[in-house]
């Protein structure tokens, strides 16, 4: 039944009744939502945390474990810590090292997940602080002690007196441009030092030497700017003069380098390859000269079509012909004392970034193999007595393909096995090296007289591990990787990612430096000598990167290198000055390790390294024994096929004294048991990271 309600005289009491009825359920349906809505709330709520009462957050402690732990050189410890507080707290922490962050070298690293890692040498203790990121008055510390671990028994050492391997080539101790600017009565107190038998001049910034007027162009290394300069003097007077004459001096041999690029700076005026008011803006400029720019635009990608004359000019073998004949002139044939060795620029893998602004595209065989032997043909008839190195590439796959090739294999990520690349295809799949040395080989036969063009298979090695080259030494674990790596040289067993088989990229494969140069030249062209002119294990301020210098010119000297040219030269009475001067120039009076190497075995060379040969001046017999461990080692040092005739000299360099390599008390060496010819030094100590050197007379 439908009610009627009526709203002339206001409502009537049927209608009270149902306005009443609606309001009371309105009411309680309202009543019903609000208690489902705290119902919910309750359900989702915290247990135990009041929904109207909010804790604040607040850091109360930081807990370390362990607090206290002994230590020895080489060790490493994951330290746990914890935040405790109330509240939504944020759990963070920063770790230190005697309030140092992070830690560094000399008091050892620790990582943002708490892991210390021990410098050598050692300080007596360090405290590891971790620190709440939210509360820095909140924070807990663990004390560290170190203890040197106690000396070990040492692998066994031996020497075979006679039997005699090959010569040993001085040029193996050389040096990079060791005359540094504002340096050049320290540089020459360095070479006197070291009795320098090498000296290269070579470079970057040496690929556009102009020496007629004393200029080059640093290229990428620093705002592709000309080294302008107002020498009047030139080329009489100029920089790579200055180095002959210096050589000369100290008796040493100067390697230079000429041009195959095909590019010199021009001018004396100053300029860059790439100005900023000619090209427009850049992402950097010169500090000091604003219009010399990087040559890349603010928006990253790189300036092409630029003049590469700007600041250049275009030069042939014609250039290095007049050069050679020019020195010739001034210093005499390399056979009376002039310049001794040529090499054919440098690294060409960086042609193409280094020197963009005139050579923007990456080299390809022809062009470092065809231009490299007519410039070696002009040296040679320039001056015939002179010797000539190439192709000094340094890079680990342009060893096996040209830039050309290694840039299409990166931009296409495919393996060089399936697909190979077109440059290498269109020279008889022939790895690089392989291919330049052939080609040498092919111009001499093909001379009537018999001329050989290229003398030393020349390459740079900067493979030391986690890139250390020009590094200070580092943490202990990062000074033992870098010794662990002069194994690149010539183990078998070595390999590292670097490393990738180019004809199977992603696999690794053992680089064996020396030996697989030898190989490369049997292969290709034999009687070639072979040449490392740049290399750098870093650490040359610490005992570590003495220990590894020595290391690898015993290596050098023992697997038959021809020559070698440290780069980063050494600070006179720096560490890394006394690994050469232990070869040199040990006693200060010219004594030097011997010029025939003799076979020498450890039977751990990742603790003890042993080198030894004769010197033929005197026949004596000179030993090095390296230590590349943290800890003192014993042992005895035998001498097969030799009686022992009066005290063995002894002079060692270690971190007792940094300072000098001091000559220790004579030993007596004592005939062994156990052969019928043979003598032995017993019981030797080799104090941990040092370099010892025997002389043994066989008089």
């Amino acid at each position: 039944m439908k009610t009627q309600c009526s709203n002339n005289d206001g409502l009537s009491g049927i209608c009270r009744n149902a306005v009443a009825r609606y309001l009371v359920n309105l009411v309680a349906a309202i009543l019903l939502c609000a208690s489902s809505i705290v119902l919910i709330a309750q359900e989702n709520k915290t247990p135990g945390q009041t929904p109207s009462v909010q804790i604040p957050a607040v850091v109360t402690s930081v807990e370390i474990d362990p607090d206290r732990v002994t230590l020895t050189p080489g060790d490493s410890k994951q330290f746990q810590a914890t935040v405790k507080g109330t509240g939504a707290f944020i759990s963070d922490l920063k770790w230190s090292v005697n309030d140092v962050t992070g830690g560094n070298a000399t008091l050892g690293t620790i990582s943002k997940s708490g892991l210390y890692v021990t410098p050598y040498p050692t300080p007596a203790s360090v405290t590891i602080k971790a620190t709440s990121a939210a509360e820095p008055n909140k924070s807990a510390g663990a004390s560290i002690t170190f203890a040197a671990p106690p000396a070990a028994a040492g692998p066994t050492l031996s020497v075979d007196m006679a039997l005699p391997t090959h010569p040993i080539n001085p040029f193996i101790y050389g040096m990079n441009a060791w005359r540094l600017p504002g340096q050049e009565r320290q540089a020459e107190m360095v070479a006197k030092e070291v009795r320098l038998p090498l000296n290269r001049w070579g470079g970057d910034a040496d690929s556009r030497y102009n020496y007629k007027l004393d200029v080059t162009n640093a290229g990428d290394d620093w705002f592709f700017e000309v080294s302008h300069n107002s020498n009047p003097k030139a080329p009489d007077e100029s920089k790579f003069n200055e180095q002959v004459i210096a050589d000369r001096a100290v008796g040493a041999k100067t390697l230079g380098t000429v041009p195959v690029m095909g590019w010199i700076a021009k001018s004396r005026a100053p300029g860059s390859g790439f100005s900023v008011a000619k090209y427009g803006p850049q992402q950097k400029t010169d500090p000091y000269w604003h219009d010399y720019g990087n040559g890349i635009k603010p928006d990253g990608s790189k300036i092409t079509g630029n003049d590469p004359e700007d600041t250049s000019m275009p030069v042939d073998e014609s250039w290095t012909s007049e050069w050679v004949k020019y020195l010739v002139g001034k210093f005499g044939n390399a056979a009376n004392g002039g310049v001794a060795i040529y090499s054919l620029d440098n690294e060409p893998s960086w042609w193409n970034t280094t020197h963009r602004d005139v050579h923007p595209l990456p080299f390809t065989y022809d062009e470092v193999t065809e231009n490299g032997l007519k410039v070696a043909k002009a040296i040679k008839a320039a001056d015939p007595t002179a010797e000539v190195s190439g192709p000094v590439i340094d890079f680990w796959l342009t060893y096996f393909y040209s830039k050309k090739d290694v840039e299409w294999i990166w931009g296409h990520r495919l393996s060089a096995a399936k697909d190979p690349p077109a440059d290498r295809m269109a020279h008889g799949n022939v790895p690089l090296i392989e291919y330049y040395l052939r080609a040498f080989k092919a111009a001499q036969d093909a001379d009537p007289q018999h001329t050989r063009y290229l003398d030393y298979l020349d390459l740079h090695t900067y493979f030391a591990a986690n890139d250390a080259m020009l590094k200070p030494a580092g943490t202990s674990m990062q000074q033992k990787a870098v010794l662990n790596s002069t194994r690149v040289f010539w183990d078998p067993a070595y390999t590292d990612f670097h490393f990738q088989n180019p004809d199977k990229l992603m696999q690794p494969l053992a680089p064996q430096m020396i030996p697989r140069m030898k190989k490369w030249v049997a292969d290709n062209y034999p009687g070639t000598k072979t040449a490392i002119t740049e290399y750098n294990w870093g650490g040359p301020e610490h005992i570590s990167g003495a220990v590894a210098q020595a290391d690898i010119l015993g290596i050098f000297g023992r697997e038959g290198l021809d020559l070698g040219a440290v780069w980063g030269p050494p600070d006179l009475n720096s560490p890394l000055l006394f690994a050469f001067k232990i070869y040199r120039n040990y006693d200060n009076a010219g004594g030097e390790f011997g010029d025939t190497s003799l076979a020498a075995t450890s039977g751990d060379q990742s603790k003890l390294s042993v080198y030894a040969a004769r010197r033929t001046a005197d026949r004596t017999v000179t030993v090095v024994v390296i230590n590349k461990t943290f800890g003192d080692l014993q042992t005895d040092l035998t001498l097969d096929q030799f009686k022992a005739k009066g005290p063995v000299k002894v002079y060692q360099f270690s971190g007792a004294d940094l300072k000098q390599i001091r000559a220790l008390s004579p030993v007596k060496a004592s005939k062994d048991s156990g052969k019928t010819r043979a003598s032995v030094l017993k019981d030797q100590l080799f104090p941990a990271m040092s370099i010892t050197l025997y002389a043994i007379s066989s008089k």
